[in-house]
């Protein structure tokens, strides 16, 4: 923990909760104001968080949060180099009952072949309840949606359509069931990977061979390893042509610059360094680096050339060593409770990366075989599957359960859920083969969707007659219901710059709570 000097009177920092900017959503919507008891928790003077220690010790609050409306302020500033995964502001959190609310920020890299969410914050109440599901549609004739990503706002979805007159597409989603496309790219088979990178939305192209989810192969000959970037609907960019790779696997934000893996041989890792100009970089022993992922101040990556994880740090390579002895292949990543996990092939096992780079047996998805997208939403760990296509819950120690089965193709030896992102506080999840997107509510989450770019930021979180609201710098940014939970349970601990996504990376003042009384 560090603290810089004050600048600003307290009586001047309340001052700036009475002046709004206008809102985005809802008309006559006036910024919350801390009471005459609300809380100071941070003052004027700058708390800095590491990532490393709790910089303030656990607050207990004076009576338990029930049934009651309650808000929380703060100012904050982030990392700015994007070489951390962000972590939570504020919670309050029950992991065993799932009841509490988080406040936090959402850097959803390595889920697959997505950076699905970036610099996103997202605020969420459950008391235990359980999700409820809703088929979104298939994106065109989209055997799978292989990448997702939120950008300015908006939900992208990647397809694979293999049709001889077919090409993968980017569609933006439209609301319930509708999806919106934005054209064809180079004519491959398949967008593969997407990330919102300098304000702009990219997309990376390839032909994916059908015949390693045990399906037909695509008779469209043409390869991909392009990457584009989206100038308006129906118009694409062409930023960088990666050959000889002829399919992107993955992209992720590390450092300032934007990354690229190769999903089939030959094993590629490239850096871009603007215009159409990308750096090949060496991989580890010359293995193939899939899923990408920011963890802790460097790039994490899984292999299909090995049951592994790989670590980059901007300069080399470390093998961490095998995610379970019977492990061919690593699959995707998710950041929680601070630790790294790793999805697995053949064990259908997630590992937990632990001090000393061990690797921790973190259980197996019922009987399945392979670990793909997985994701922290609203305080609550979610996994996806093959062959079953099933969505599992992290329940604690080595055990998960079975939420839903997204794909029931018949006459099928493989259904994948594919990949996931978080968007209009909701979870979002890919299938194969039948293509279709589904999406997922559980207890009540508002996210604003839009990236939170350098410098200070000023947020209000409430709960309030039922509802669920997010500001943003003066701005309503989100709103939905929240009925009336109960979030009151024994096991809450409450944490600042820190939960159950991990700790919090930056700086933070002016920090107050009000709880109804």
């Amino acid at each position: 923990m560090r603290t810089a000097p004050s600048v600003l009177l307290w009586c001047l920092w309340l001052a700036t909760f009475s002046i709004s900017a206008g809102t985005a959503i809802g008309a006559d919507v006036p910024l919350p104001q801390p009471s005459a008891t609300a809380r100071r928790l941070i003052g004027n003077d700058a708390v800095t968080f590491d990532g490393k220690s709790l910089p303030v010790a656990a607050v207990p609050l004076e009576r338990a949060l029930g049934t009651g409306d309650f808000t929380v302020g703060l100012s904050f500033q982030t990392e700015e180099t994007g070489t951390h995964d962000l972590g939570d502001l504020v919670s309050l959190w029950d992991a065993k009952t799932r009841h509490g609310f988080s406040l936090g920020l959402r850097n959803n890299t390595g889920s697959t072949s997505s950076q699905s969410n970036w610099r996103q914050l997202q605020f969420g109440i459950d008391a235990g309840t359980e999700p409820t599901w809703r088929d979104e549609g298939r994106p065109g004739s989209a055997i799978l949606g292989f990448a997702l990503c939120v950008h300015d706002g908006q939900l992208y979805a990647g397809t694979c359509e293999p049709g001889t007159d077919e090409a993968g597409q980017v569609y933006r989603y439209a609301g319930p069931g509708k999806w919106e496309s934005l054209g064809r790219l180079d004519g491959s088979n398949s967008i593969t990977a997407l990330a919102s990178f300098g304000g702009q939305l990219y997309a990376g192209t390839g032909k994916y061979r059908l015949g390693g989810s045990a399906l037909t192969e695509s008779e469209n000959p043409a390869l991909g390893g392009k990457v584009y970037r989206l100038v308006k609907a129906g118009e694409w960019e062409l930023v960088g042509d990666l050959t000889p790779t002829e399919a992107i696997a993955a992209f992720v934000t590390y450092g300032g610059k934007l990354y690229a893996s190769s999903l089939y041989r030959p094993a590629g890792f490239f850096r871009y360094e603007g215009g159409k100009q990308w750096t090949s970089i060496p991989t580890p022993d010359g293995k193939r680096v899939e899923a990408l992922a920011v963890h802790d101040g460097a790039i994490y990556a899984s292999s299909y050339d090995s049951g592994s994880v790989y670590r980059y740090d901007g300069t080399a390579w470390q093998d961490l060593g095998l995610a379970g002895a019977d492990n061919t292949q690593t699959y995707s990543f998710a950041t929680y409770q601070r630790a790294l996990h790793v999805g697995t092939w053949p064990s259908g096992k997630v590992y937990r990366l632990e001090a000393g780079n061990q690797w921790t047996d973190a259980g197996r998805l019922g009987e399945e075989l392979e670990v793909m997208g997985m994701l922290v939403h609203n305080g609550v760990f979610y996994a996806g599957s093959l062959p079953k296509a099933e969505v599992y819950r992290y329940e604690g120690d080595q055990s998960w359960k079975l939420l839903k089965q997204l794909d029931e193709t018949p006459d099928v030896k493989y259904r994948r859920v594919w990949t996931m992102a978080t968007f209009q506080g909701r979870l979002f999840a890919t299938t194969l083969p039948s293509g279709r997107i589904w999406s997922m509510s559980a207890g009540s989450c508002v996210t604003d969707d839009r990236e939170l770019g350098p410098g200070w930021h000023d947020i209000v979180a409430q709960r309030t007659s039922g509802r669920l609201r997010l500001f943003v710098d003066g701005r309503l940014t989100a709103e939905t219901d929240a009925g009336r939970l109960n979030l009151a349970t024994a096991g809450q601990n409450f944490q600042i710059g820190d939960g159950q996504r991990g700790r919090f990376v930056g700086t933070m003042r002016n920090l107050w709570m009000d709880v109804e009384r």
